[in-house]
């Protein structure tokens, strides 16, 4: 899979080079680049990328020109999907995660400031995707988690192939919390059938919880569960 961050400021993305996403570069399943929009400026004495917005108000807007170039630099033939992280997006979820995660090709355009020219969105984008309803100083943080969450899902990035299909969301539920040694730590004592080999009261024990915690903290969930499952899905 070959990911391009589009970004004013590339240094953001180092830490994409760590822990198992950086793994997942290292070994060739990912081909990861952060783009400096910068370098597509006309203006190649100061680099110029912003400008203020027509018709007043605070702050600064992305010029279309240097995105534009950069966008059609990296992707002359259209062979990417085009993503926007926008606030005006659609909400990014674990079933966007797993669809972007067949895609052999992705662009991701960060903005900054106070937005981007409309224009070259129309011109250049496929796809915009929000990661909540919250405002960031731009959209490099959001770019990473999409990422991250995406390459998650794209063989071998994960140790085991199965960790994912038990993580919160994957079958609608929030996840089971987990243990590990010692089994008392500080007076608490791990869940007795969790240290009894019966994986099928396991299972039980970990579905069981999934649900309590999920009906406790995200009762929401549920509720979209039980949509789906009346419309036959």
């Amino acid at each position: 899979m070959r990911i391009r961050a589009l970004t004013l400021f590339p240094k953001m993305f180092d830490c994409m080079r760590e822990s198992m996403f950086g793994r997942a570069v290292k070994n060739g399943i990912i081909d990861f680049e952060a783009v400096d929009i910068r370098e597509y400026s006309a203006d190649k004495k100061h680099f110029k990328c912003d400008d203020s917005p027509y018709g007043g108000g605070a702050g600064m807007v992305l010029t279309p020109q240097p995105i534009y170039d950069c966008i059609n630099a990296v992707d002359p033939d259209h062979e990417y999907l085009r993503v926007f992280m926008s606030p005006q997006g659609g909400k990014f979820c674990d079933s966007t995660a797993r669809e972007l995660a067949k895609v052999d090709n992705l662009l991701i355009l960060c903005g900054h400031y106070e937005g981007v020219d409309r224009r070259v969105i129309e011109l250049c984008i496929d796809r915009e995707i929000s990661i909540g309803d919250f405002i960031l100083s731009g959209g490099e943080i959001a770019a990473m988690a999409v990422i991250d969450a995406a390459a998650r899902f794209v063989d071998g990035v994960l140790g085991c192939s199965e960790s994912h299909e038990t993580e919160s969301f994957s079958n609608g539920l929030l996840e089971h919390y987990q243990y590990t040694r010692p089994p008392v730590f500080m007076g608490l004592s791990v869940p007795e059938v969790l240290l009894n080999g019966n994986h099928k009261k396991v299972d039980k024990f970990r579905r069981d919880e999934s649900e309590r915690i999920t009906r406790e903290r995200r009762a929401d969930l549920l509720n979209v569960r039980d949509i789906e499952d009346s419309n036959g899905n």
